[in-house]
C-alpha cells in the first residue's frame, strides 16, 4: 500500500502531465471553443468585484481570480450559445436597460457608482449586452420548456394546506445576508464568504449594484448569501408573522413595513450582518383557499423558480461538458505547484 506522500506525488505528477499541452497564447487566461479570455479582461473584471481584504496573501487572491475566471468561462459558453441561436441583444435593449439603471440617480451619483466599480459607461453597456443576451437564451432554452400545471398547483396546496392558514397577518420575505468573519457553515453555490468587515461591505454593495442592473434576487441569494438556511432557497425566509417584528429593531421593523412587494431594500446593517430584504407578499390572517388567485400565483411562482433554478444549473453543466475549454491559468498553477517563489 502506497504511503500518503507517495500517493500525493503520483497524483500531482499525473495532473502536471495532463496539464502539459501546447504553449498557451500570450496573455490568454483561458479559451472557450477557441475564443480567448485574456488576462487583461480577467483583471479588469476582478477590479469590479469586492476586493480581498488587506491581509489576504497571494494564494488567496489567485484563488479568487481562478473562481472568477471559471464564472467568465461559464458566461462565455452561454454567450456563444446565444449568439449561435441569433439571440444577441440589440442596441435598443441595452439602451433601455442602461437608462433604467441611471434613472434613480443624478448624473454625478451614477458616475460615482461606475467609478466605485472601476467601470466606464461603455463597460457597463458591454456587460448589459452580454447579460441580456444570456437572458434571452435562458428564456428560450429553459423557461419556455417549463410548464406548471393546475395539477401541480393543486398537489402542492393539498400537501401544504396547513401553511396557508394564517393565525395573524404575515409577511413573506426573502433576504440576502453577508456577514463579516470566517464561518465554515456558509452554504451557497459560489462558496462565497466575506472574510472581514471591509470585504462584507464591498460584497453587499456589489450585490446591490447587480440587483439594480436587474439580476434575479433569488439567483444572487443562492450564489452569494451567507445564511445556510435560506441561501439554497433563493433567500426565501417564508412567512413571518407581523408580531415577530416587535422583536426587531425599530429601523428594521419600519423598513419591512414600508417596503413595496417585489422591490429589494437598500443594504442595512443589523445584528446579523449586512442584509438586503425583499417583501414577496403581505398575507392577511385566516385560511387561504386554493381558489384565491394570490394563492395560485404564489404557488406557481415558487414552483417556476424551483424548476428554473434546477434546469438552469443542469443546462450550464451540460453546456460546459460540450464546450472545449482550456484554462491556462489553472494549468499554470498546477505546473508551478511545489516550485519555489
Amino acid at each position: 500500500m502506497k504511503r500518503p506522500c507517495a500517493v500525493y506525488a503520483t497524483v500531482l505528477a499525473a495532473l502536471m502531465l495532463a496539464a502539459c499541452g501546447s504553449k498557451p497564447p500570450a496573455g490568454v487566461a483561458a479559451t472557450v471553443n477557441g475564443r480567448a479570455i485574456t488576462y487583461s479582461e480577467l483583471e479588469k473584471t476582478f477590479q469590479t468585484q469586492p476586493q480581498p481584504s488587506e491581509g489576504s496573501n497571494e494564494d488567496q487572491v489567485m484563488s479568487s481570480k481562478l473562481e472568477l475566471l471559471n464564472s467568465l468561462i461559464t458566461s462565455e459558453i452561454m454567450l456563444q450559445r446565444a449568439e449561435k441561436a441569433g439571440l444577441t441583444a440589440v442596441d435598443a435593449d441595452v439602451d433601455t436597460k442602461f437608462n433604467e439603471m441611471k434613472a434613480p440617480f443624478t448624473k454625478e451619483e451614477f458616475e460615482q457608482k461606475l467609478a466605485d466599480r472601476h467601470m466606464s459607461a461603455d463597460d457597463l453597456k458591454a456587460q448589459l449586452r452580454r447579460d441580456l443576451t444570456v437572458d434571452k437564451l435562458v428564456n428560450k432554452e429553459i423557461k419556455s420548456h417549463i410548464t406548471i400545471t393546475d395539477a401541480d398547483v393543486t398537489n402542492f396546496y393539498n400537501s401544504n394546506k396547513a401553511s396557508f392558514n394564517l393565525a395573524e397577518p404575515q409577511i413573506h420575505i426573502a433576504q440576502i445576508l453577508v456577514t463579516p468573519g470566517p464561518d465554515p457553515n456558509v452554504r451557497n453555490l459560489k462558496n462565497s464568504k466575506a472574510k472581514d468587515e471591509k470585504e462584507a461591505k464591498a460584497k453587499i454593495d456589489d450585490i446591490e449594484a447587480r440587483l439594480s442592473r436587474g439580476e434575479d434576487f433569488a439567483m444572487l441569494a443562492q450564489n452569494y448569501s451567507e445564511d445556510p438556511n435560506t441561501a439554497p432557497n433563493g433567500g426565501d425566509m417564508g412567512l413571518i408573522p407581523e408580531s415577530n417584528l416587535e422583536r426587531a429593531s425599530a429601523d428594521l421593523k419600519r423598513l419591512v413595513l414600508s417596503l413595496p412587494p417585489g422591490v429589494p431594500s437598500k443594504p442595512i446593517q443589523t445584528q446579523y450582518g449586512y442584509q438586503i430584504l425583499k417583501v414577496i407578499s403581505r398575507e392577511p390572517a385566516g385560511q387561504r383557499e386554493l381558489n384565491d388567485p394570490r394563492v395560485q400565483q404564489n404557488i406557481r411562482e415558487m414552483l417556476l423558480n424551483r424548476k428554473t433554478q434546477l434546469l438552469q444549473s443542469a443546462y450550464v453543466e451540460v453546456a460546459r461538458d460540450q464546450a472545449k475549454i482550456e484554462n491556462f491559468l489553472a494549468r499554470s498553477i498546477v505546473e508551478n505547484a511545489g516550485k519555489g517563489k
